[in-house]
């Protein structure tokens, strides 16, 4: 697969100044100490709460599926929660960017190390097997120190200007990034002995994807991490990064699933879906909630989008 890249001064006419403009703001944040930071970045989150009507409104109808036990106040404060989870993830694009390794692990715990050194020092090939948390775009710098080798692989923006802002942010940590329609890309990586950065929680339209329930909801999820472990030969390792509520960020990294890839993609998907549904329930707030998580259901399911104005 042709990959074109282009650099960054390409993007330099007016149509991307707002762009450059957010960019050197977010730069010169850096002068503020990291508590100060975080609670101006959340309070951004908030003034984005305000005003993003439509995607907090896909926040509140995810939520309202996945955690029925919450009361209407109760899910309103999580939506609230959630955005000031997105607005601290602009300021984590800037500490995975612009951070050097110490100052990133001075902030950071990893818990469950050995359950990556250990395969890594038996020559397993590993499949570092994630979900999409706001701080995301952090969590390859802070697992530097334990993996010196990783390969990310990346979904492409519909911005093309972003989509070189995330690679080129991933590749401080990254020997390449990896499109995620590469999959000989990905095999090659794996068959080199790089770790594979791969995050497949979001809804894939082919035939890797397979109706399986997400909270108990029907969803359509991506079962293409059983295929790319056997071409790759390689076991899955799950980690997920989270921001603690008073700063910084622990890392759990956990035993690589067991009897993993086997020749039922349904029941893989299905045993990294509950380590991830776990992950979720430890900071709620944190995952990627204005996503359209269960679109593309087939017709005998209702569209979980319609009607979101009730939500209002």
């Amino acid at each position: 697969m042709t990959d074109k890249r282009k650099p960054l001064y390409f993007f330099w006419t007016p149509n991307y100044w707002y762009i450059w403009l957010f960019l050197g703001l977010l730069r010169l944040s850096f002068l503020l100490s990291y508590p100060v930071q975080l609670r101006l970045f959340k309070a951004l989150g908030r003034l984005m709460h305000r005003f993003d009507t439509r995607r907090k409104l896909m926040a509140r109808r995810n939520i309202q599926l996945c955690f029925p036990e919450l009361s209407a106040k109760e899910r309103d404060a999580l939506v609230l929660a959630h955005y000031e989870a997105l607005g601290a993830s602009l300021m984590e694009l800037g500490l995975a960017r612009w951070k050097s390794h110490e100052e990133v692990s001075a902030m950071s715990e990893i818990e469950g190390a050995e359950n990556l050194t250990g395969p890594l020092e038996r020559g397993a090939r590993v499949i570092l097997l994630t979900g999409h948390f706001t701080p995301l775009e952090l969590s390859g710098r802070v697992m530097q120190g334990i993996c010196p080798r990783i390969d990310a692989v990346f979904q492409m923006h519909p911005h093309e200007f972003l989509t070189e802002i995330l690679r080129t942010t991933r590749e401080r940590v990254a020997e390449s990034t990896i499109e995620s329609s590469d999959v000989r890309g990905m095999v090659r990586s794996l068959r080199s002995g790089t770790a594979l950065w791969f995050a497949p929680d979001q809804t894939v339209y082919s035939k890797q994807s397979m109706l399986i329930t997400f909270f108990d909801v029907p969803a359509m999820c991506n079962t293409a991490t059983t295929k790319l472990a056997k071409m790759g030969r390689a076991v899955a390792v799950p980690w997920f990064l989270c921001r603690r509520p008073e700063g910084g960020y622990k890392l759990r990294i956990l035993p690589a699933l067991e009897n993993f890839p086997s020749d039922d993609p349904v029941a893989d998907t299905k045993q990294f879906t509950a380590v991830l549904e776990d992950a979720i329930r430890r900071c709620p707030e944190q995952y990627i909630w204005t996503y359209r998580r269960f679109k593309g259901r087939p017709e005998q399911f209702p569209d979980a989008y319609a009607n979101l104005d009730e939500l209002k």
